[in-house]
């Protein structure tokens, strides 16, 4: 889930940008210090958006930068058990796929996507479903529920997100878009 925040911090402006619009200077350092880092109780940052004050600055002897502090707004994702999230497949694997929510990317493993056996087809780089032929390719979008989820703070690659589409309403959207059609074509669920 996606929300606007109002936060506080202290920005770095480094000596060699003193001379330069202030505004301008604290948006490019928070934006540099910020953006695709992880907070586990703040959230993942998607984008710091508006400078709303600029306290004083503080001179840390040895130093040279000035240290301000901040109230900014920025946009943030929260991620949390068994929520329900759509993504676009960006890779796919022998093992599953690798599924993109915007700042960072899930994983939805072969076990997780069908109660069918998949098979990987490598030659065309997509995951099939051996009885009922539906497939995975890179750019399908889906939607999944979030099983497992490991931040790191201080390396956000190193984040381990897991899904699901193992229950009723989940799938990529071709999947979703048959079933739908499935119900209203015979009037029940199949």
């Amino acid at each position: 889930m996606y929300f606007r925040m109002t936060l506080e911090d202290k920005v770095r402006v480094p000596p060699i940008r003193l001379g330069e619009d202030l505004e301008i200077v604290v948006m490019d350092e928070l934006q540099k210090q910020l953006e695709g880092s992880i907070d586990k109780d703040i959230g993942i940052f998607i984008a710091v958006t508006e400078i709303k004050e600029i306290g004083e600055g503080d001179i840390i002897p040895g130093d040279g930068a000035v240290y301000y502090s901040v109230i900014f707004d920025s946009v943030v994702m929260r991620l949390s058990m068994q929520e329900i999230i759509e993504g676009e497949v960006v890779e796919t694997t022998s093992f599953g796929a690798f599924v993109s929510l915007g700042p960072i990317d899930a994983m939805l493993h072969v076990s997780q996507i069908s109660d069918e056996y998949i098979n990987y087809d490598e030659k065309n780089g997509r995951l099939v479903c051996q009885e009922s032929r539906r497939q995975i390719a890179v750019g399908d979008g889906l939607r999944a529920r979030v099983v497992s989820l490991s931040l790191s703070e201080r390396d956000p690659r190193e984040s381990k997100i897991g899904l699901t589409m193992r229950q009723a309403g989940l799938g990529t959207e071709t999947w979703l878009k048959e079933e739908v059609e499935g119900e209203t074509a015979d009037g029940s669920s199949q």
